[in-house]
């Protein structure tokens, strides 16, 4: 390439860099402001290679050199980062991601109602779903009066380890599952929603549902909301490759598998708790109180650090601007 085809195609991106160089504290991203230093340093090698003894070449050296040192004086220490990751990065993420949210919450309770309805009409559904020898366990400890024993027959600590990864995979496949168009996302919530709704009915045809609902919401709260909110990041993977908007596609995926990650990654402390909750608590004959307390509990907190509290930054930000 010519050097003037290359100052030409490059200089507005290179004043772009040189704001960024001059105002440290613009607000970037730490990502966003490496990914520059990154792209410039790749001009300058090139600038080396093509022109070693030209201008363009030294502007480069010294621009990249400025970046450098800014990026040092404002690298942020780790527990910094990590606190700022929680308390503001995520929560701008999901702000952004709140329409999808509600797409997927929405999905998720019709395939909560089709399971329903499709339990209620056929007999042989439940079994079709939740398997023979998951109905037949249950039964046989409803005949017993223990109609939930399954939480208490499993090593405490296995369980745990054994729910939490399990919940973890389900997060990571619905997210990769995003990648199929949003189809493949679709498919696995409407597979979870119709397990959910047919796996309550089959209590409430009982006479059980409210004895279910305070014993399996203690850790359904979280388990099944952070299902949802894997939902929602799957459905930012498949939206960033169907509505790439300015973007090219490709630019468009990055952004959306970016943004898809750091939801996922954000539900890991979430189904935590709940393979904890599942694994300790839910075995336990709590007064109802109790339970519907941690039930509630649970929902707020949902509630506050994935809607309310996203949307409150997001307005003081607003008006900080």
């Amino acid at each position: 390439m010519r050097e003037a085809a290359f100052i030409k195609r490059n200089t507005e991106k290179w004043r772009q860099y040189e704001e960024t160089i001059n105002e440290p504290s613009a607000g970037l991203d730490p990502d966003e402001l490496t990914d520059r230093y990154i792209d410039l340093s790749d001009d300058l090698s090139y600038a080396r290679t093509f022109y070693p003894d030209s201008n363009i070449t030294k502007y480069l050296n010294s621009a990249a050199a400025r970046m450098h040192r800014g990026l040092m004086q404002n690298k942020r220490d780790d527990q910094n980062r990590f606190v700022v990751f929680w308390t503001h990065e995520l929560p701008a993420v999901f702000r952004e991601s709140h329409r999808l949210l509600l797409v997927s919450a929405l999905f998720f309770l019709l395939a909560c109602v089709v399971g329903w309805l499709s339990a209620a009409n056929d007999n042989t559904f439940v079994r079709l779903i939740l398997g023979d020898s998951y109905v037949n366990m249950t039964l046989e400890n409803i005949k017993k009066g223990d109609p939930l024993g399954v939480y208490a027959t499993d090593d405490r600590a296995n369980m745990f380890l054994t729910i939490t990864f399990n919940n973890v995979m389900v997060s990571l496949r619905t997210l990769v599952a995003g990648m199929l168009a949003s189809f493949g996302t679709i498919a696995m919530l409407f597979y979870n929603g119709v397990m959910l709704g047919s796996f309550q009915y089959f209590f409430y045809e009982r006479g059980l549902l409210l004895e279910s609902v305070l014993k399996i919401w203690i850790h359904g709260t979280l388990e099944i909301s952070a299902i949802v909110i894997a939902g929602c990041s799957g459905l930012t993977v498949g939206n960033s490759l169907l509505f790439p908007g300015t973007f090219t596609r490709l630019e468009s995926f990055k952004r959306g598998v970016k943004q898809g990650v750091k939801i996922a990654i954000g539900l890991v402390p979430i189904f935590v708790v709940a393979g904890f909750l599942e694994s300790y608590v839910t075995r336990l004959t709590l007064p109802p109180v109790v339970s519907a307390g941690i039930i509630a509990l649970s929902a707020a907190f949902i509630g506050w650090y994935f809607i309310w509290y996203p949307i409150t930054i997001n307005r003081n930000a607003d008006e900080a601007d």
